[in-house]
């Protein structure tokens, strides 16, 4: 198994971790559940990204802003990752890219908005895939709390007992009510360990 700080200088060109994110990638890749609170522009997709080349499988990632998943995908398949997004804005080509890779079992990252992670037949799909890692971006669109309350979130904390996996949820909300709440939906009776920092 290739180490994450190698990964981290070949693949993505960084000598060295910025603070907190290697332990964040460890605890994921030990399968711990995980609940990150970070700045913004402080390097929440490395901690998701990093554990998806390490361990085999696919990792599902759930993000509320389709520019930015086009971007993280645009970054991946330019260092050689194969990562694609589901999104409305996708063309056909590069939906069936999506599902091609997805069937031959060649995709590492999957991109999803919540909303089309709600629909069962999306859901149903899913489990057919070999999921190993459900990272959400931007946890705080779970709370009533959080400043960008988005329902379709609510559907996550299902997903994950359908696939039996760790979750690894990242905002850069830090409020306490607004944590205790993304904990509740999303982790259920499973605590994740929580990473505070920068704040």
């Amino acid at each position: 198994m290739t180490s994450p700080q190698t990964l981290l200088r070949d693949v993505f060109g960084f000598d060295k971790f910025r603070t907190g994110q290697r332990d964040i990638v460890e605890a994921i890749i030990a399968r711990s559940n995980v609940l990150a609170i970070m700045p913004t522009g402080g390097g929440k997709s490395i901690c998701y990204q990093l554990p998806s080349l390490v361990q085999d499988g696919l990792t599902l990632v759930i993000s509320p802003l389709i520019s930015l998943m086009r971007d993280q995908v645009r970054a991946l398949e330019a260092v050689g990752i194969n990562a694609g997004a589901l999104t409305s804005t996708n063309t056909q080509e590069e939906t069936n890219k999506v599902f091609d890779q997805l069937q031959t079992g060649k995709l590492k990252l999957l991109y999803l908005a919540p909303e089309r992670l709600a629909s069962l037949r999306m859901q149903s799909l899913l489990q057919r895939y070999d999921i190993k890692l459900l990272a959400i971006d931007e946890a705080h669109c779970v709370s009533q709390w959080g400043h960008d309350f988005r329902p379709d979130y609510l559907k996550i904390g299902d997903l994950r007992k359908k696939l039996n996996v760790p979750l690894a949820a990242f905002t850069a909300t830090a409020d306490e009510e607004t944590r205790r709440e993304i904990i509740e939906r999303l982790f259920d009776k499973q605590p994740p360990k929580i990473f505070l920092l920068g704040f």
